[in-house]
């Protein structure tokens, strides 16, 4: 008798997925990935520029709709709005990929060390971390439960919401031509993001809401060769991710593949925390 898996489904055919943080480096092969599932887009992002443009190579190239709205998540009125705009564009959203993160201009105040750290500063990457990613999942979550078909919410953690960075990877490591280190704001808002998405996994589950982690280890952008050789050193493969290396679990967690799968943090770290 032959085995039914008619359920193991990674096709996003007919499905509306919102990305924040839609201008990213990762997000440009996240929103590819997603459309070339299937998937109608919506781009969102505080800045328009690279949005639009993604959004229309998008629809030139895989064939499906999207659409670009400027937001500001750290902003009810605006993350309300934005919701209201995607549905009316695209219809029913069923996936959030919950993406956005903050990096200020300043990189100098961004990597100071702890002991010195500015409280605006902390300030800033909280609102956008972990207080944006409050906002939309709230927003969208409330809307998939208006729409009655469940979703699915992928929420972007960090390696360093989990495992605390090894500062010896530091000393002689430079990003952007700048010194480079993991703050402390930027671990701690993204364990929180890990909490909440443990909670809406729960609080959400009887809604057909499925909510769970996609975590990032390293990957390569813009680090010079000291930090790549010392952070690979750290690594079981032996290496730093590829940007691409991130696509595949984000469309299985997106589709019906991972249907029985809520709550969980999928790591994608090269082995580094196993050990």
């Amino acid at each position: 008798m032959p085995v039914d898996i008619g359920k193991v489904n990674f096709a996003l055919k007919g499905q509306t997925a919102l990305i924040t943080g839609a201008g990213g480096i990762l997000a440009e092969y996240f929103t590819a990935g997603l459309a070339r599932a299937g998937a109608n887009i919506a781009l969102i992002d505080i800045n328009d520029q690279v949005i639009n443009e993604r959004a229309k190579m998008l629809s030139t190239k895989y064939d499906v709709s999207t659409y670009a709205h400027t937001c500001d998540i750290t902003k009810k009125d605006s993350v309300s709005s934005m919701v209201q705009a995607v549905s009316d564009n695209l219809g029913d959203i069923t996936i959030l990929h919950n993406n956005a993160a903050a990096k200020p201009k300043d990189l100098t105040k961004y990597f100071a060390p702890y002991e010195e750290y500015s409280l605006d500063v902390w300030k800033d990457m909280m609102a956008v971390n972990i207080d944006g990613m409050f906002l939309v999942s709230q927003a969208v979550g409330k809307h998939m439960i208006s729409h009655g078909k469940g979703g699915s919410i992928i929420q972007t953690a960090s390696i360093y919401g989990v495992n605390a960075p090894d500062q010896r990877i530091y000393e002689g490591s430079d990003y952007m031509g700048g010194p480079i280190n993991t703050p402390a704001v930027y671990s701690a808002s993204k364990a929180a993001v890990v909490g909440l998405t443990k909670y809406l996994a729960t609080y959400w589950a009887e809604k057909n809401i499925r909510v769970n982690c996609l975590t990032p280890g390293g990957v390569e952008s813009g680090q010079n060769e000291t930090f790549k050789q010392k952070y690979s050193a750290r690594i079981p493969l032996g290496r730093m991710a590829e940007a691409q290396e991130m696509v595949g679990a984000l469309i299985y967690l997106a589709s019906s593949a991972s249907s029985y799968v809520t709550g969980q943090n999928i790591m994608i770290d090269g082995g580094l925390n196993a050990w």
